[in-house]
């Protein structure tokens, strides 16, 4: 059997070693960034204060009615949603209440409906018939009047039957006109008072009826917003009075950051500036708040002026990455306007409290398919203050240089990369 000689084969798998690593450096080895420029800008340097996270919005939600606790659907922690149960009461009481003031809804609107209907046929015909009889009578009265008086002149006797003659006589007349009334009344039917009584009637049940609903829907316990259960205050099978809390939400997709602030550096900030606050307990996250308030009024003790700053809050499984409470380190710029380079803050490479870029190294003059290459170098940062969506950093870069904005997560020192795309700052 043919062997190939030892010094041979040892010959041609380093060849082929050699020609795989070349391979990795000439080609696969280029990482396709995202760059920007970094500026200069005059800004003031920062000058740090402690300050607490504080939700945006703390509410008790109170019982709106006495009553028994039903369910209560929340514990504490929970993030709930806007509109979401938090609490029911009891409702049989009311349920009870709004069936019987249905009832006499319904009742006060057949009695108007009947007045504005106006008088039945059948009415107007037995008023009419009673109008014709005493009409009949008063006629029939009259006639025996008038024969009791012919007699009357020729007797004396007769006096006492004309009298009663008379009094039958007036009395049909007066049953006559009362008839006559009551014709005229029915063939008119319903007084527009009357039907405006009946009509005042009818709303005041309508309101009756709606203020039982309005108690009704104040017996489901509702959230007012999105947020977090921060606190209870009762439980299933509880007895509760108008008025007393229920449980405690508190707002967290967006937070305030309380920063007491002396004059000589309050002075300085106006509402909207744009301020870098870090965080001990996330030490890889870069963020900025904008001033929100400054209050006019000075701490008793402390001769401090609370400044609130506002971000957005980042979630991940529903769990809140700002916490109320928090401490917050705040950097708010003071003193006089230098020039300092800024960076954007997606140039930031953090890992820990280390913090650094990736500046660009590249020959112009060298293209691969029509961008950029180079290589990239580690520069570690100190951080400033926040100008818009740039950072002041403080280390071996300079206005001009290119830093990596995306990408830079898969770098190393002296990385090979390929500019694709290179975004200008509005401030240049």
């Amino acid at each position: 059997m043919f062997r190939l000689p030892y010094q041979f084969v040892v010959l041609f798998v380093l060849c082929i070693a050699n020609f795989a690593v070349g391979r990795l450096l000439l080609g696969q080895d280029i990482k396709p960034v995202v760059a920007a420029t970094v500026i200069e800008a005059e800004v003031r340097a920062g000058q740090r204060v402690v300050g607490t996270v504080k939700p945006l919005r703390t509410s008790r939600i109170g019982s709106a009615l006495d009553g028994r606790v039903l369910q209560f659907l929340v514990d504490e922690g929970q993030m709930i949603r806007k509109g979401q149960t938090l609490a029911q009461l009891r409702t049989k009481t009311l349920e009870i209440e709004q069936a019987a003031a249905t009832a006499e809804l319904q009742l006060a609107l057949s009695r108007l409906s009947e007045l504005e209907n106006g008088s039945r046929p059948e009415d107007i015909a037995e008023a009419d018939a009673l109008m014709q009889a005493a009409r009949a009578a008063a006629k029939n009265a009259d006639s025996r009047l008038e024969r009791m008086e012919s007699l009357a002149r020729g007797s004396a006797s007769s006096l006492g039957e004309l009298d009663d003659a008379k009094e039958r006589a007036d009395a049909a007349r007066f049953a006559l006109k009362a008839n006559q009334a009551l014709l005229q009344r029915i063939q008119e039917g319903p007084r527009k008072e009357t039907i405006a009584q009946a009509e005042a009637q009818v709303e005041l049940q309508k309101q009756k009826l709606e203020l039982i609903k309005d108690r009704l829907k104040k017996s489901t316990i509702i959230a007012p917003f999105d947020g977090f259960v921060s606190a209870e205050f009762t439980e299933e099978g509880a007895w509760i009075n108008r008025g007393d809390p229920v449980v405690e939400i508190i707002q967290m997709d967006e937070v305030e950051v309380l920063a007491p602030v002396t004059a000589e550096m309050v002075v300085g900030l106006r509402n909207g500036d744009v301020i870098r606050i870090e965080f001990p307990e996330i030490p890889n996250q870069i963020l900025t708040g904008k001033v929100d308030r400054i209050v006019p009024v000075a701490a008793a003790q402390a001769r401090t002026y609370p400044v609130y700053l506002r971000l957005k809050n980042k979630f991940e499984n529903e769990t809140p990455m700002l916490l109320a409470g928090m401490l917050a380190r705040v950097d708010i710029p003071v003193g006089q306007r230098k020039k300092y380079p800024l960076v954007p803050k997606d140039a930031l490479v953090l890992n820990g409290n280390d913090r650094s870029v990736f500046v660009v190294e590249y020959d112009k003059n060298d293209r691969s398919n029509g961008a950029a290459t180079g290589v990239v170098r580690k520069v570690p940062v100190e951080l400033g203050v926040a100008l818009d969506e740039r950072i002041q950093v403080i280390g071996e870069i300079q206005a001009g240089d290119f830093v990596v904005v995306e990408g830079n997560e898969r770098l190393v020192p002296n990385s090979r990369v390929k500019i694709v795309t290179s975004k200008k700052s509005a401030n240049q």
